[in-house]
């Protein structure tokens, strides 16, 4: 990792210094930025090597120094990315010359130079704005989804989904985040589904947000599931640890309102109606663990003749065991991708587009499937990159018809 990114510090470094080295005050310039990048990725390294003890005693700390890699690093990508493109032009330039005997030099490319310089500076401005503003920025999504034969009585249901939380990315309890809750009353919703990943590694993160999680309410009640992130998988633990954080982690669900499912299922009525609420334990197509089973949370749920939503942390899941019939399942509800926190989306140019398309062909947003519907949610809180980019977090209304 250490020697990538040298690589990446020196050739933005040859950009800038490309750029402006005939400039007076540059000297100056180019100490300054040795020595602030030499110090930055050195109080980098320090963090990584003690995260598992700093993010316990000082997470304020880890807090910056994640912010401050991304930062820095990714506007430094853009450039690098056009220093190379420079050389390679300098070297095709060379090696023709040298094949046709021509004369004269070959001059570096000044428009590379500031084409890179200026696309790395709008870069570190978006990068600064979402780690600053854009992971607060939260939006409702509301979505009807047309359900074959779901019964009059359910018409019009209005189901809250929020999902992945990662309560341990957040520095105390930002203003922000308590406001995105109470939307999520404001909405009047009948159901409110979380679908997974509460925290990031232990059951501790979330302690500190039992209340504000508590005063979420609606009147067909909370259900939640676990995701790959609740099972204490990630980071050292001494024996008999992440089991009691799972288990610590699971009461955290209940004092927090939510009934917990765990492959089983329950009954939601109205009047004579019944439709079935399903929760599996985290599957994942990918190296997530495959702990869900469908069919058990499914047993004697009646789902062959009455209408059912799933809750499955992760998409793969509908796509492997439910989509195509595999699973008497008319809605999926799931979350994992976060829209990788990063994307482009404009509704009223039918613009929808995120990196997290090249990992999961179903990432974000509304998918229908023959008579089977699964909505994926970009999740509520953020992972590693302490930001969203064009991302931003979302709270999801669902609306049966």
């Amino acid at each position: 990792m250490l020697l990538i990114v040298s690589i990446i510090e020196w050739m933005a470094f040859r950009l800038v210094k490309r750029r402006w080295d005939e400039k007076k005050w540059w000297p100056m310039f180019g100490l300054l930025w040795l020595i602030i990048s030499v110090s930055l990725w050195g109080c980098v390294t320090i963090s990584l090597i003690n995260f598992e003890s700093w993010s316990a005693r000082m997470p304020s700390i880890v807090g910056i120094f994640t912010i401050a890699f991304f930062v820095n690093l990714i506007p430094k990508i853009v450039m690098a990315i056009f220093q190379v493109t420079d050389d390679l032009r300098y070297l095709t330039q060379f090696t023709m010359k040298k094949i046709t005997r021509g004369e004269g030099g070959i001059r570096r490319s000044t428009f590379l130079n500031y084409i890179g310089a200026g696309l790395a500076s709008l870069t570190f401005g978006a990068m600064f704005y979402a780690v600053t503003k854009g992971k607060y920025d939260y939006r409702v999504e509301k979505i009807k989804v047309l359900i074959e034969g779901l019964p009059d009585t359910f018409k019009g249901l209005r189901i809250v989904q929020i999902s992945d939380a990662h309560l341990g990315s957040f520095v105390g309890e930002p203003q922000a985040v308590l406001d995105a809750l109470q939307t999520v009353n404001d909405l009047k919703p009948d159901l409110i589904l979380f679908t997974g990943d509460l925290v990031n590694n232990k059951a501790s993160e979330a302690e500190s947000w039992i209340d504000a999680f508590s005063k979420l309410e609606a009147p067909m009640g909370k259900y939640s599931i676990m995701g790959n992130h609740d099972y204490a998988e990630y980071g050292d633990f001494a024996p008999g640890e992440s089991e009691a954080s799972v288990k610590r982690l699971q009461e955290i669900h209940e004092e927090m309102g939510f009934r917990l499912l765990l492959d089983e299922h329950v009954h939601l009525r109205r009047a004579e109606d019944r439709l079935v609420l399903a929760g599996v334990e985290n599957w994942s197509k990918r190296a997530f663990g495959k702990r869900g089973d469908i069919e058990k949370a499914l047993a004697n749920s009646d789902s062959d003749s009455l209408t059912t939503i799933l809750m499955s942390h992760d998409p793969t899941h509908f796509e492997e065991l439910v989509m195509g019939g595999k699973a008497p399942v008319d809605l999926t509800v799931s979350g994992h991708t976060h829209g990788m926190q990063m994307g482009i989306k404009i509704d009223f140019l039918g613009i929808n587009y995120s990196p997290a398309s090249m990992l999961y062909k179903r990432w974000g947003g509304l998918y229908k499937e023959g008579n089977q519907f699964l909505h994926v949610n970009r999740g509520f809180g953020v992972l590693a990159f302490r930001g969203r980019v064009g991302m931003p977090p979302e709270i999801t209304l669902l609306e049966l018809l």
